[in-house]
């Protein structure tokens, strides 16, 4: 599966912008507001990598506890699949457990997203490839 990008908890999003800017990343895709996860996402990019800073917006935020236990830091790597349910069987087959189910990415052209966790690996995320662009 190829990399899409990098998922970054950030404690403050502007902040972190600045910091990634002056190290040569550019904005991809502006400051976005993900209702269904609460949290506020921001895509950059250097030399074809892409980071997706990521900070929780509410308590009810799916990343909050860790948020607030790691402040600022790498947390997942989102891989691209062109069949989403066979990549998930294929993946809980070599150990890995679904921790939040596939449901659409408004950041991502609303494009579907599931996240898997494996004991070895740490957090995954499959992105189910569109016909339409997305970041």
């Amino acid at each position: 599966m190829k990399v899409h990008h990098i998922g970054y908890i950030v404690d403050n999003m502007e902040n972190s912008i600045k910091e990634f800017e002056g190290l040569g990343f550019k904005i991809l895709q502006k400051n976005q507001y993900d209702e269904i996860r609460d949290i506020n996402i921001c895509f950059i990019e250097n030399g074809g990598i892409i980071i997706e800073l990521v900070q929780p917006k509410t308590k009810e935020s799916v990343i909050y506890k860790m948020a607030g236990k790691y402040k600022n830091m790498p947390y997942h790597i989102c891989y691209e699949t062109d069949d989403m349910d066979r990549d998930i069987e294929r993946l809980k087959q070599r150990g890995y457990m679904v921790i939040q189910k596939p449901e659409r990415a408004p950041a991502i052209n609303n494009s579907k997203v599931v996240f898997l966790m494996h004991l070895d690996m740490g957090i995954i995320e499959l992105l189910e490839k569109n016909k339409g662009v997305y970041v």
